[in-house]
């Protein structure tokens, strides 16, 4: 009975040892009598008991691996307080478990000095601008030394960029000068095309007027003109119907009244003016007056 029971015990022991279930995504190295033999696939392996042994068990995942925060020195001579972050995948088990002792402290480490040589090379407000190009040269120095540790090392990220108090102090007050100066820039732009909009309506106001005034005067001179031609024709008018009835019966005696009657106005008007009462010393001189006119309106009237 006893040696049935240590049978069985000896069997389940040896089962155990000899059975293994590998997990998705996982690799587990196997070494025979110390010596590395094979790697395990997800799914069930068998192994010689006592023989063959699981020597290393690896995640075939992503991993993030988060890079311990360290100072470093830009090409301007001032300290950074960068903090950032890894992802690798193992993608050769047996290089991850023979090519390092411990592949995530050389990643770390190489991630670190990397960062810092990368950082050197740079001026402060450049770290700031170009964290795409810091991320990029941390990958490409760290997959190319990984590739001997079965790491591929997928990507980096930089989580925080922290200066010293005294220089983020100068740095807020520069970004407040600068928005400042282009407030006032704007300010003095806008006043400038202010004053050219206020230049240029006043200037086409002018040009407008002096237009207006212009034309006002043409319209002017021309009205002018033909009141004069309108006056001038009904003048003609005038005259041409006055010499009309003149040649008429009766129209000598006519126009014999008409002097007579202007010149006896003439000698009242000239009396009103002087104060004085002014009489013809001998009426023969309007008579003779009369005389003169008629004589020269026949003269007018006969055709040369």
């Amino acid at each position: 009975m006893e040696i049935a029971v240590i049978l069985a015990v000896i069997a389940i022991i040896f089962i155990a040892r000899s059975l293994k279930i590998v997990p998705q995504q996982n690799a587990w190295v196997v070494e025979r009598l110390g010596k590395f033999d094979r790697t395990l696939t997800p799914g069930l392996s068998l192994l010689v008991p006592f023989v063959d042994r699981v020597a290393y068990k690896h995640s075939l995942k992503e991993v993030p691996l988060d890079v311990p925060s360290q100072v470093c020195i830009t090409k301007d001579n001032t300290q950074l307080q960068v903090d950032g972050i890894l992802y690798f995948q193992v993608t050769d088990p047996m290089r991850a478990s023979y090519g390092s002792s411990d592949y995530i402290i050389a990643i770390t480490q190489l991630a670190q000095t990397t960062l810092r040589s990368v950082i050197g090379k740079m001026e402060l407000d450049k770290t700031f601008e170009e964290r795409d190009l810091i991320n990029g040269a941390v990958v490409n120095a760290l997959d190319e030394a990984a590739l001997t540790w079965g790491v591929k090392v997928l990507r980096y990220e930089i989580k925080d960029l922290t200066p010293p108090a005294a220089i983020l102090h100068a740095m807020q007050a520069q970004i407040t000068a600068e928005r400042e100066k282009r407030a006032l820039i704007a300010a003095s732009e806008g006043r400038r095309q202010e004053q050219i909009n206020i230049a240029t309506g006043e200037r086409e106001a002018f040009i407008a007027r002096s237009e207006g005034e212009k034309q006002a005067e043409i319209n002017k001179a021309a009205g002018e003109a033909a009141a004069i031609i309108a006056v001038a024709d009904a003048t003609a008018d005038a005259i041409r119907k006055i010499a009309a009835a003149i040649q008429q019966p009766g129209g000598e005696q006519a126009v014999q009244l008409k002097v007579a009657e202007k010149a006896v106005d003439a000698y009242a008007h000239l009396a009103k003016a002087n104060n004085t009462m002014i009489v013809p010393g001998n009426m023969s001189e309007v008579s003779a007056l009369i005389g003169t006119a008629m004589t020269l309106m026949n003269k007018g009237a006969k055709p040369a």
